[in-house]
């Protein structure tokens, strides 16, 4: 039996609560300074240096290798179990569904005073390069967590990329499920390879306007590295659960959910706050006893010194700490959780109820599941329609209007010693007097 302490919240001590809000934590500054020297490399001889780094996977592999002919597509959907591409079909229409709802009207125009039009206008990237991981394991429902919002904002070119295994082949459900999702291009890159040949236009990938979806902390280094020459979506982390539970909550349901999160990667993190001690050991106890019988029971004891199970007795004080942490998931197993909503100010996504668990929003929900992580929902949104939107605003005004705004413009730009500024406004009213 694996033993989880559970601790008292308002006795955790400064260091134990600094080291669970910080989760894991890679070097990222090692990274990414390695990164950009691979990334130097691949924009001075793209050939080359793709062939060093998957000569191992391929003999002497050229550019042409990478991309996925659809050949085998085809042959990836065909060794797929029927019921699994049902379920991918399922998937993909609850999350077009749930993003048509976020399409606005494509123009806004407001009357700010008479003769005086200002609105914006919303156009889709016309090239967005899609990162779908593929190293440690399989995850078709990123493919159409980013795919999917992407057709539905209207994005012109969807270039797909996901890392190869033994002899340059691709994952066939992640094939499959980028081709039922609408991705336009597929090539068998990761890491920053990947990164590099989206940002930059290399090995015969179109350059991208913006590069999106999860990867591993190289990945993440390279989309950083990348940024300003592309648009990205956000540092993207391990997954990590966060859940608030009383006394109503049903402590076997809460263990697998926490096991849920663990089970991901051993960077991964969970976070449970019980309102009821006797709730919280009773679900340490149950996590303790399924971690042996776990098919990656290592990977979640390493994901244990991520984790934590805590008493706290009131929900405030569990909801204070849990917009202080502003996890990725945030799972409310409460009573009457629609009332509590409104306590909520920091989280990726919020699950609502003993019966909505986060890995029924990974998959299958509607809402995306690409979240910001390490704290970063105080200021970061998931990935949305308008991920994959730009806005541009206009105004148009008639003589009299300009007339009207002339004092305020020339005031402003006298006082900022721009006086070509005023000027553009004064020849077109004419002299004074």
């Amino acid at each position: 039996m694996d033993m989880i302490p559970v601790e008292t919240l308002s006795g955790l001590k400064p260091g134990r609560r600094k080291a669970i809000l910080a989760r894991s934590s890679e070097d990222l500054k090692n990274l990414m300074d390695k990164t950009r020297r691979i990334l130097e490399a691949l924009r001075a001889d793209p050939e080359r240096e793709l062939a060093r780094e998957y000569s191992g996977l391929r003999e002497n592999p050229t550019v042409r290798d990478f991309r996925v002919t659809e050949g085998e597509i085809s042959r990836a959907k065909a060794s797929l179990d029927p019921a699994l591409l049902a379920a991918l079909a399922k998937a993909r229409e609850n999350i077009e569904r749930f993003h048509l709802t976020q399409l606005g009207p494509p123009m806004r125009i407001t009357e700010i005073a008479e003769g005086l039009l200002a609105g914006r206008v919303t156009r889709p990237l016309a090239r967005v390069g899609v990162y779908i991981p593929g190293g440690r394991a399989a995850y078709p429902s990123s493919a159409l967590m980013n795919v999917v919002p992407a057709k539905v904002a209207g994005v012109g070119t969807i270039v797909a990329t996901t890392p190869p295994g033994p002899g340059l082949l691709a994952r066939e459900v992640i094939l499959a499920a980028l081709d039922l999702a609408g991705a336009t291009e597929i090539y068998k890159l990761g890491g920053a390879w990947a990164v590099g040949c989206l940002a930059y236009g290399l090995a015969g990938l179109p350059r991208v306007d913006k590069i999106v979806g999860p990867g591993s902390a190289w990945v993440t280094a390279a989309k950083m590295a990348v940024f300003g020459e592309v648009d990205i979506d956000q540092p993207a982390g391990p997954s990590e659960g966060f859940i608030i539970a009383d006394g109503t909550a049903n402590p076997e349901f809460l263990a697998w959910d926490f096991m849920s999160q663990l089970e991901h990667d051993p960077q991964a993190s969970a976070v449970l706050v019980a309102t009821d001690r006797a709730l919280a050991e009773s679900v340490a106890a149950l996590v303790g006893d399924a971690i042996p019988t776990l098919a990656r029971s290592g990977i979640v004891r390493e994901a244990l010194s991520n984790a934590a199970i805590l008493f706290a007795p009131s929900l405030a004080e569990a909801f204070d700490f849990a917009n202080e942490y502003a996890p990725e998931h945030l799972e409310l197993a409460i009573d009457d959780p629609m009332s509590h909503l409104g306590s909520v100010r920091n989280a990726g996504s919020i699950f609502l109820g003993h019966h909505s668990p986060i890995p029924a929003g990974d998959y299958a929900t509607g809402p995306n599941h690409v979240l910001p992580t390490g704290g970063s929902a105080r200021a970061f949104s998931g990935l949305s329609v308008d991920s994959f939107q730009k806005k541009m605003t206009f105004q148009k005004l008639t003589p009299a209007a300009l007339a009207g705004l002339a004092p305020t413009v020339t005031a402003l730009a006298e006082a900022e010693g721009l006086p070509a500024h005023a000027k553009t406004i004064e020849v077109r009213l004419g002299p004074k007097g």
